[in-house]
């Protein structure tokens, strides 16, 4: 934004200083002068005959008091000048770590010293900032970078397909379109759960009062099929649950979390427990399921982008985006919610997700 030359802020301070100096000045210097008159008679005897007169008082003190008066202003500019700058200085530390970010340089730090002040509590604020900025536009640049990736694969396989087929026509060509009908759907999944990922994330949707429980009820329903294939129990426990938020999204963050739950489970014999419930002003869901153990470490990266673990790969119909938990993540944030993921002791893992209750 294009602004008028002015004043700096160290100028003006230095004026202030002066000015105010001066002003203080002026007024001992009336007092003492008032109080001073006040008391040497106004006649050209004096006091007794002996003391000065009021004229001759006035004749002497005046030029002392602007000797005075000009020695203040000096004093005041130029300790103003110099009190503003030791004072102007950590603000002239953050402007430059200001332009540097504005610059794309997001890793510069101020981390000033000294003990606390205002000053110093600015400058730790700033640097907090650029941290946490830092650490988004590092996580945007390299979700971008996996999007690309993830992207990038279907459409190549699609374009190796077409080129296979035009150069062998005696190809089958069933299994060539179911071929490239399953990496076309793959392509569409993952593009669709990129757009619900930013939907989410943005958070402009509309709230509505939405009963968990059934939500739960409704994707274990529609997942049912799956975990029978899969030789996995599915059960639905809890009583109504409310919250506000948009039941589309909260449908969509119940059925990626059972999905993730059925999928990443024991090969046969395996357990789901989906349990919703009120606690104070909180509305819980909690998904639980059997599976191998996890590392501890292992678990706060399930809910980045595109993030699988070597033990977490699937090849089959449902290996999914690697946005699962990414997406269920985004939701949960959106409503005001938080998501809590703790391995089980005897393997798979245990989801809690609060979010705010309604009556």
């Amino acid at each position: 934004m294009h602004r008028r030359p002015g004043l700096s802020a160290r100028l003006k301070l230095t004026f202030s200083y002066a000015g105010f100096l001066a002003v203080a000045g002026a007024l001992l210097l009336a007092v003492v002068w008032g109080f001073l008159l006040r008391y040497v008679p106004d006649n050209s005897q004096g006091l007794l005959g002996i003391s000065p007169n009021r004229y001759l008082l006035v004749r002497t003190f005046t030029p002392a008091a602007a000797v005075a008066m000009a020695f203040l202003l000096v004093f005041g500019l130029v300790g103003g000048w110099i009190l503003a700058g030791r004072m102007l200085a950590p603000l002239t530390q953050i402007t430059a770590a200001a332009r540097m970010a504005g610059n794309g340089s997001l890793s510069h730090r101020i981390r000033m010293e000294g003990r606390q002040d205002e000053f110093r509590e600015l400058a730790d604020a700033f640097d907090t900032m650029l941290e946490r900025l830092e650490s988004h536009v590092a996580e945007q640049q390299r979700f971008a970078a996996n999007a690309s990736h993830e992207l990038r694969t279907p459409l190549a396989i699609s374009q190796t397909l077409l080129d296979v087929g035009r150069r062998d026509p005696t190809r089958d060509r069933d299994e060539l379109l179911a071929r490239l009908q399953a990496v076309n759907t793959r392509a569409i999944d993952l593009t669709e759960a990129l757009l619900l990922l930013s939907r989410s994330d943005r958070g402009n949707f509309t709230r509505e009062s939405v009963d968990l429980s059934l939500v739960a009820e409704e994707a274990a329903e529609t997942l049912l099929p799956l975990a029978e294939q899969r030789g996995i129990t599915l059960d639905v426990t809890g009583g109504a649950t409310r919250t506000s938020g948009s039941a589309e999204l909260l449908l969509r963050m119940v059925t990626n979390l059972v999905q993730n739950a059925i999928v990443h489970n024991l090969p046969t014999g395996g357990t789901v427990t989906v349990h919703t419930e009120a606690q104070g002003d909180a509305s819980v869901v909690r998904v639980e399921n059997t599976g191998h153990p996890l590392p501890p470490e292992m678990v706060p990266t399930l809910t980045e982008p595109f993030q699988r673990g070597t033990e977490r790969v699937r090849t089959d119909e449902h290996a999914g985006v690697g946005l699962g938990l990414a997406i269920v993540d985004g939701i949960v944030r959106a409503h005001d919610g938080t998501l809590d993921l703790v391995p089980r002791p005897t393997g798979g893992l245990l989801v809690t997700i609060r979010l705010p209750g309604m009556p």
